[in-house]
């Protein structure tokens, strides 16, 4: 962890950070759009968050990660839940969301969409 040595704060929240493909920076290079995090009424660090699209690259990453195999790999069902997941983070409010999410899944956005619907309609019933 570069510039914070061994900091317990930042080591705590440094995992939550990559989670969110976000980066750890020293709270004197803070832009506008970054995060102060303070201890104890003391500026330890900051945090840049990606942009949305960014984001929705590293859920899909991490997606893999988890599931140990590219996600165009995966069986319709497994595909299916993938499409859950990423609803309830918000990837498909991104702009070409679900054209990301089609080819990393290695489908149709007509099929993203007809696994969106089918989620949709099993929760109206």
């Amino acid at each position: 962890m570069t510039g914070f040595g061994d900091d317990p704060f930042a080591t705590a929240v440094k995992p939550l950070v990559d989670a969110m493909g976000g980066e750890l920076l020293p709270p004197d290079q803070a832009g506008p759009d970054d995060v102060v995090l303070a201890w104890e009424g003391e500026d330890v660090l900051a945090v840049r968050l990606p942009q949305l699209a960014d984001s929705l690259d590293h859920i899909l990453l991490a997606l893999e990660r988890k599931r140990g195999m590219p996600l165009a790999e995966l069986d319709r069902k497994a595909k299916q839940e993938v499409v859950r997941i990423l609803e309830a983070r918000g990837a498909f409010s991104v702009r070409h969301g679900v054209e990301t999410v089609a080819s990393a899944l290695g489908v149709s956005r007509f099929t993203v969409y007809n696994y969106l619907n089918r989620e949709n309609a099993a929760k109206d019933k």
